[in-house]
């Protein structure tokens, strides 16, 4: 049978190339819901294409617009956030992909793991923001979290097979952005057009400025952290400039197994889709003798502060991530609309961070709140700094 599938944020990067994969494999998924927040022109396009059950717009202001371009299609139209995590649950979904970007997938997702859908995670926030709370929901309603980032899904590829071997160690690899080896200041005055430059990736504005400060790094060791059960003492981040080696595991007796291939979002993607099994494609194939070399060296945690204070927060726990990733989000969108530099993004957080109150064993409530609160500290910050 068809696995159905449910894509929240199916107008973004992740989204457009889970489609991608779908649309590659027509006997074997299917699109059951598609979600966009403000895209309106592409999520028409894609409704119409796929043909879902069911769209949802998530500016309820946009709804007429959507539901005029779709009445004479068989396609529900749905607006809002409340409809978002109402049609989470709904029970002609087997899986769905996460693909929203920042706070913004972790209330949909906790829904749709409390209705016991399977997950295949592209949004980290999810974790970094609520990784205990998560975690512990999905293991009590037997919900698969079916890792999406090419760096968790390598981890997660390593490590089947492998239940009865205790991890001694994981590598994250990082490709280091655009600015891997800049001095500081050489940081001083780099623009939004250097910081969106990603030399390997193609992702969306948000993610590749994370990238750039190295706070997707940050997020993505503590998703792992959430993932696979391990402390931070054994996650360890190494730059890799060539992204041809997605991340590693260490085990006991010494062995590193690695996840190599091109830096291609879609491999993930449809591993995640397809898991347990392989699903043949025509994707580019990674050729050894275009790669003669591959290099590795320790991230630079004095120039990119962001590494560090989240390495800082996952140790911290409670409510601290929340607050660092809600820091993130306000400073990466002052950076973005040109009110802070570069470097500044860093202090905002830190600032916010020690400026929010510490909870130490948070309910999802105390994070709404926590959530609240860092917006508004943190934007006074990125205002102050005009």
């Amino acid at each position: 049978m068809k696995k159905r599938i449910a894509i929240l944020g199916s107008t973004g990067s992740i989204g457009t190339q889970t489609l991608e994969v779908i649309e590659g494999n027509p006997d074997a998924f299917e699109v059951e819901v598609l979600t966009a927040n403000n895209n309106v022109d592409l999520l028409i396009r894609q409704a119409k294409k796929f043909q879902p059950n069911a769209v949802v717009i998530g500016n309820a202001e946009k709804y007429r617009e959507v539901s005029e371009a779709l009445k004479n299609e068989p396609i529900k139209v749905y607006a809002g956030t409340d409809s978002l995590n109402q049609v989470v649950q709904m029970e002609t979904i087997d899986l769905i992909i996460t693909a929203m970007v920042g706070y913004s997938g972790l209330i949909p997702t906790w829904h749709a793991v409390n209705a016991g859908k399977n997950i295949a995670l592209a949004n980290k926030e999810t974790l970094v923001v609520a990784g205990e709370l998560i975690t512990r929901l999905a293991k009590e309603k037997q919900v698969d979290l079916l890792p999406v980032d090419s760096e968790h899904s390598a981890i997660f590829q390593c490590l089947t097979g492998e239940i009865a071997n205790p991890v001694e160690k994981i590598y994250l690899t990082c490709s280091g952005g655009p600015f891997r080896g800049k001095t500081m200041e050489e940081l001083q005055d780099v623009t939004v057009e250097d910081a969106l430059a990603h030399p390997n990736w193609d992702m969306g504005p948000k993610i590749t400025i994370d990238s750039a400060t190295l706070m997707n790094k940050g997020f993505e060791a503590i998703e792992a952290r959430w993932l696979f059960g391990l402390p931070s003492s054994k996650i360890e981040v190494v730059v890799h400039p060539q992204s041809v080696i997605h991340s590693m595991v260490q085990f006991e007796d010494g062995s590193i197994k690695a996840q190599l291939g091109l830096p291609d979002m879609r491999l993930p993607i449809q591993y995640a889709l397809g898991f347990p099994y392989r699903i043949k494609n025509n994707f580019p194939r990674f050729n050894f003798l275009d790669y003669p070399e591959l290099n590795f060296s320790q991230p630079d945690t004095k120039n990119f502060r962001n590494l560090a204070l989240a390495f800082k927060a996952m140790d911290a726990g409670g409510n601290i991530p929340c607050i660092l990733n809600a820091a993130n989000e306000v400073a990466v969108q002052a950076f973005l609309e040109r009110k802070i530099k570069f470097l500044q993004i860093p202090d905002i957080i830190e600032q916010t961070i020690d400026g929010v109150s510490f909870v130490e064993k948070p309910s999802m409530d105390d994070l709404i709140q926590t959530n609240t609160e860092t917006r508004k500290k943190a934007q006074l910050l990125t205002e102050n700094r005009k």
